[in-house]
């Protein structure tokens, strides 16, 4: 696997000396992150759903603003965890702030949650949240894709028979499938080649926008879909 050259990586755009570029980088980097981000700052400082997005909208507006990601290197670290890294900086700075005005109050962090317990730290339920994200976003165009070239039918069987969040039927098999929808078994099998093979194009399109490079772009690959470069 290997990166078209001509790719669009929004986290390289985010960084670019042209503001109307960052602000289209950041539209990109905002529809893949910004509910794992306002998950994770709900979570981690046990804040109500307002207050968090508050400040996760208030992160986003200042990433853009400040140029934050200039110093990004994938060297160093993939771009969600230097992600996650500015986001703690930037609401730990908000709430430090809110601390000195009210001269006095709660403290900056707090311990973690339980609602994470299955996890075995914030930066695994930041990436979890992630992970659904993208799946969450890449479900939707499916969906959008299938409307537009008269493929519901597709759409649906795929939702039956892979979706957990949409009435898949664990017990369900391609002949109970094909007797449901009236189709024999090959169209049945067709029409979930096609879907699971559209599904996987659009994650990895997602994914180029929001990596730096092929490196990084191939273990998030891994981590999303299994997928090995060898």
């Amino acid at each position: 696997m290997s990166f078209p050259v001509t790719r669009y990586s929004a986290v390289r755009g985010a960084s670019s000396a042209d503001r109307g570029e960052r602000s289209r980088a950041w539209d990109v980097l905002a529809a893949a992150y910004w509910q794992p981000v306002c998950k994770y700052v709900a979570l981690k400082w046990r804040l109500d759903p307002a207050d968090a997005k508050d400040l996760t909208q208030g992160f986003f507006a200042a990433a853009i603003e400040k140029d934050h990601f200039a110093s990004y290197d994938p060297s160093k670290a993939r771009f969600r965890t230097f992600l996650r890294v500015c986001v703690d900086g930037y609401v730990a700075n908000e709430r430090k702030a809110a601390t000195r005005v009210k001269r006095g109050g709660a403290s900056v962090c707090v311990e973690v949650d339980d609602r994470i317990a299955a996890s075995s730290s914030l930066e695994d339920y930041f990436r979890d949240e992630w992970v659904r994200s993208m799946f969450a976003m890449a479900v939707e165009e499916l969906q959008r894709l299938c409307d537009d070239r008269g493929k519901t039918i597709a759409y649906r069987l795929f939702a039956r028979y892979d979706l957990e969040d949409e009435g898949r039927d664990p017990e369900a098999n391609y002949r109970m499938l094909a007797a449901e929808f009236a189709l024999p078994v090959t169209q049945v099998t067709n029409h979930l080649a096609w879907a699971r093979r559209e599904f996987r194009r659009i994650v990895l399109d997602r994914l180029r926008e929001i990596t730096a490079d092929n490196e990084e772009f191939e273990k998030e690959a891994q981590l999303l879909l299994g997928i090995c470069s060898n």
